[in-house]
């Protein structure tokens, strides 16, 4: 066991988190430019949280243009989903976003890899391309960590418009309705936000899970190593 992880394993499950965050960020090196780059376009958004994303994402694929990050640390009824473009250096969307039935309530405590556990995922997941479904329009996400979240596309995991996901939906019942595990968003922004992200993009999902943070490949990889075994 990581001995920072077998540390935080005597404090309370939240304690932990929070300090393994701050460590797992403290005890690398300074932020990266793209990491800088994206606190500036949210300044909403937890500083430590992005520059995780940006670890993950220059790990995976530097040259990819659109990185969309989500929180899920923060309750659903705040605007936890941001949008980048890169090489515009804009912030294109900041909205609200769903998470699974199986996850919680208005807060997300649980996540999963499983079949029909109506679980949301965490950690770093790849695009592909979208389509006309059950749903609506709709995008396919690859899920990038064994055993995390890798099993994403046989799971239906996907981003997509959904009528629980408004305003108007949280001042009814204090929360967002929830999905199957897939990240759904407005009606009114899905077909452009799946379009800013479609093909070979990067979606970045973040909780203060300890174990993850301790073992995932895409938080602390040597870049070329890591690219290279992808594509192989």
């Amino acid at each position: 066991m990581v001995p920072l992880l077998a540390a935080l394993l005597l404090l309370p499950p939240a304690a932990a988190a929070r300090d393994f965050l701050t460590q797992a960020v403290t005890l690398t090196a300074p932020p990266s430019p793209l990491a800088t780059r994206l606190t500036h376009l949210a300044p909403g958004a937890d500083p430590r949280v992005l520059r995780l994303a940006a670890q993950a994402f220059n790990c995976a694929d530097p040259d990819a243009e659109r990185l969309a990050v989500i929180d899920f640390s923060l309750p659903s009824t705040e605007q936890r989903l941001w949008v980048f473009d890169l090489p515009r250096q804009r912030l294109l969307f900041r909205e609200l976003v769903s998470h699974g039935q199986g996850s919680g309530n208005a807060l997300a405590r649980e996540f999963s890899n499983v079949p029909d556990s109506h679980q949301s995922s965490i950690g770093l997941f790849r695009t592909l391309n979208s389509y006309e479904g059950s749903n609506g329009y709709s995008l396919r996400l690859e899920g990038l960590e064994p055993g995390i979240n890798d099993q994403a596309f046989q799971r239906a995991i996907v981003i997509h418009g959904a009528d629980y996901v408004s305003e108007s939906f949280i001042e009814r019942t204090g929360r967002l309705g929830r999905s199957h595990g897939c990240p759904a968003v407005r009606e009114e922004i899905a077909v452009p936000l799946i379009d800013s992200l479609k093909q070979s993009q990067y979606l970045f999902t973040y909780y203060p899970d300890p174990e993850w943070l301790a073992d995932s490949t895409f938080l602390r990889c040597p870049r070329d190593e890591r690219r290279l075994a992808m594509q192989h």
